[in-house]
């Protein structure tokens, strides 16, 4: 892609509404536009951050067995009121409309699910079944701020599993966990699978993964060694600075960022919705259920507050934009060639390029606006670099640069 084409703009300062790291440096880069409190629009570069997220949750959520769906954000009332959440809970923070009778825009998807598989599941046989979409979610909000982290609009996998006894049920469970911890492995973040309470879903534990930030809304008390994790909303008198319930361990207390979370939902929506199905033994029963979320937006914003100096962002490679930002110093006409090979030589080897062609920006503005758009490797091609037949390589997370055979580029950014 040409940065000369780009429809955003790099800004310098930060905007002014936004207090969050995500979405100064966001905004500022030209990942996202702010249309109100709680909605952005995802411009190219954002976009494609947000693809390649859900991408990895994708794959990962088909290797346990995950079966891709979509279905409608309209909520017809007639379903939610089976399980008594039109109104309170969940369907407070529901934006409803008025057509043929009252509609909702998805804030969860619950009941729609649960619908549509006591359509298709009557037997043992069925089951279990693991049903998974990546859709837009919309909830009234009332405090929307910290960017992609707390909007009205955001994006949303959540994967539901319907199973026949409680024992596959909780096996499948530490098989979405583990799959979770992947996932955040692949983005670049490090994850605290985390007991919380059940919230709206269920009056048992469930679980959250909280990713440790400064900046995060969250606050879990842990142990440094990964054995043990709490949601200090529920710790009662478990506090940092005392031993871990499961090792010698000094308990730490720190700020977080939750990006999932999984549910044992049991049979709470298949008993009020009449979900069952027939057992081994001809027996009636309702089938026992499971939900695991992951915001793929949220966890974009987690990623940039993660990873981040002074200067700007730092992708984690995996979902970085592009691989490679080429930027051309000086308009002679052997550098623009040099500049234009590697390039193209770069594409063909299938290495996404951002070329940084603008012949009105100085080599100190192309390297502030890398730094701070933050793709992992910049390659520079001047009159200095090809008089070596070389490129100037540097990745976004380290100071060192390095002078490379520009036939040599592409074995290093891979």
């Amino acid at each position: 892609m040409l940065q000369s084409e780009l429809l955003a703009k790099v800004s310098k300062e930060a905007p002014k509404d936004e207090k969050s790291v995500n979405a100064q440096f966001l905004t500022r880069a030209g990942f996202i536009y702010k249309e109100m409190a709680g909605a952005y629009t995802y411009l190219p570069l954002g976009f494609r951050v947000l693809r390649k997220i859900e991408n990895i949750i994708r794959e990962e959520m088909e290797n346990i067995g995950g079966k891709e769906i979509l279905m409608t954000i309209f909520q017809p009332k007639s379903l939610w009121e089976e399980t008594g959440r039109w109104s309170g809970g969940v369907g407070d923070i529901m934006y409803k409309c008025d057509d043929e009778g009252e509609i909702g825009l998805g804030p969860t998807h619950e009941e729609m699910l649960t619908d549509i598989v006591r359509h298709y599941v009557s037997s043992y046989r069925d089951l279990p079944q693991y049903i998974f979409q990546i859709q837009t979610k919309f909830r009234k909000e009332l405090r929307a701020k910290s960017g992609l982290l707390r909007g009205r609009e955001f994006s949303m996998k959540d994967l539901y599993s319907f199973h026949a006894t409680k024992e596959d049920f909780l096996k499948y469970y530490k098989r979405a966990a583990a799959a979770y911890v992947k996932v955040f492995k692949r983005c670049g973040l490090s994850s605290l699978m985390t007991e919380a309470s059940g919230g709206d879903f269920t009056k048992d534990f469930t679980h959250e993964f909280q990713v440790l930030a400064p900046g995060g809304e969250d606050t879990v008390i842990y142990c440094p060694k990964g054995h043990f994790s709490r949601n200090k909303e529920i710790a009662g008198d478990l506090r940092g600075g005392q031993k871990c319930p499961q090792c010698t361990e000094t308990l730490k207390e720190a700020k977080s960022i939750e990006v999932g979370n999984i549910f044992p939902l049991g049979e709470k929506y298949s008993e009020a919705m009449k979900a069952y199905f027939v057992d081994k033994d001809g027996q009636r029963k309702p089938i026992i259920m499971g939900c695991y979320g992951i915001g793929p937006s949220r966890t974009m914003g987690a990623i940039v507050e993660i990873h981040h100096d002074e200067r700007g962002i730092i992708w984690p490679k995996e979902v970085a934009p592009f691989r490679v930002h080429l930027i051309q110093i000086g308009k002679e006409k052997r550098v623009a060639k040099a500049a234009k090979d590697l390039y193209r030589s770069l594409q063909k080897q299938n290495i996404e390029v951002l070329y940084d062609d603008r012949e009105d920006k100085t080599p100190g503005e192309k390297f502030a606006e890398a730094d701070l758009i933050g793709i992992p490797w910049r390659a520079v091609i001047s009159e200095k670099t090809i008089k070596k037949n070389s490129v100037e390589l540097k990745e976004r997370s380290k100071k060192s640069l390095r002078l490379v055979k520009i036939n040599q580029a592409a074995k290093y950014v891979k």
